[in-house]
């Protein structure tokens, strides 16, 4: 059976290829993936974005995000969404953003919202939607574990990254990717970086919200030098390379993180992790055989020191077993026909 799905971006994080944020990650793969199928992909993104099927643009994302953007933005999918189903009779509506109560249509087709971030973040009400073809999914059982009473939730649908990738070519300099914002604790790595006597490279963007913006100035500029670099934003065969070449990544988050593609990612490469048992980093992360689960910035340096411990070939094994995006986008296809049905 041929299907129309209609996926909808937060609105203020283009799609591209390989983008930095999991849930446009995740968004991006089932795009590619509906398309290779032979479905009919629809996509709700900012003007810009890169996708497989149709882009259905809203506007590009303003130099600075405040309340005013973010009421517009909201509104301008809003309006995309009446457009999109009056003229293309989709199947499925697939949500993906936070703010989806923001926009979520009083009627139509059936809708799926995969619930990205920590539960507690969302607007009171948002996990026990009144349309009862409405469906709510985590993407952990870390995240589905924290749900609130009377919330209306799907199993998880956990998930996975793409599994190809270069041969390890190990070199002495600790990584870090993602978006640069307080709760990732950047400030953290680069510290623990300093205290291993180890070359660091943070890849990733700071986008235009005042609150990032003055992390960026305050905790991760000042904190800069010759041997710990923000390297910008990479993708594609770069991040690859510079995920598979490093001897380890370091995930400090200081928030509860409901899945971490980076870590999963790193893993595939053969790289190990030392990340804070934040969230389902609990769960991707193998204490003593795939990485490292520590506390604070002294606990982050001592496991850099120790990162030879860990075998390349048994992160990538499980990586192999556990991860693989295949996985995740046959349980979406899936969901997508029952739903249609």
């Amino acid at each position: 059976m041929s299907l129309t799905v209609l996926s909808v971006s937060y609105p203020l994080a283009p799609i591209t290829a390989d983008p930095v944020g999991g849930a446009e990650q995740v968004l991006a793969r089932l795009d590619r993936a509906l398309a290779a199928a032979g479905h009919r992909s629809l996509v709700i993104a900012p003007e810009g974005s890169q996708v497989a099927g149709e882009l259905l643009a809203l506007p590009p994302v303003p130099p600075c995000i405040g309340e005013a953007e973010t009421m517009a933005a909201q509104a301008a999918v809003r309006a995309r969404i009446t457009e999109a189903v009056a003229a293309h009779r989709p199947d499925v509506i697939h949500l993906h953003g936070i703010d989806f109560p923001a926009y979520l249509p009083d009627s139509g087709p059936p809708v799926l919202v995969t619930l990205h971030l920590p539960l507690d973040w969302y607007p009171l009400g948002a996990l026990s939607p009144v349309r009862p073809d409405v469906v709510l999914h985590t993407v952990s059982a870390a995240q589905a574990a924290t749900a609130p009473p009377g919330a209306r939730l799907g199993k998880p649908i956990e998930n996975g990254v793409d599994l190809a990738g270069p041969a390890p070519r190990r070199r002495n300099y600790a990584f870090a990717l993602g978006r640069i914002c307080p709760e990732k604790g950047f400030d953290d790595a680069l510290d623990a970086a300093r205290e291993a006597h180890v070359p660091f490279f943070m890849a990733g963007t700071c986008f235009p919200y005042p609150t990032h913006q003055a992390h960026l100035r305050e905790e991760i500029l000042p904190r800069l030098s010759w041997r710990r670099r923000w390297i910008g934003p990479v993708q594609g065969e770069r991040k690859r390379h510079l995920l598979a070449a490093a001897a380890c990544l370091l995930l400090p988050s200081k928030a509860r993180e409901t899945s971490s593609l980076v870590a999963m990612e790193a893993l595939a490469a053969g790289t190990p992790v030392i990340a804070y048992p934040s969230g389902a980093l609990t769960e991707i992360v193998e204490h003593g055989r795939t990485g490292f689960l520590v506390d604070g910035v002294e606990g982050m340096a001592q496991a850099i020191a120790r990162v030879g411990e860990i075998d390349p070939e048994t992160c990538r094994a499980t990586a192999c077993e556990r991860f693989g995006a295949d996985r995740m986008i046959a349980r979406y296809l899936a969901r997508y026909a029952d739903l249609a049905a």
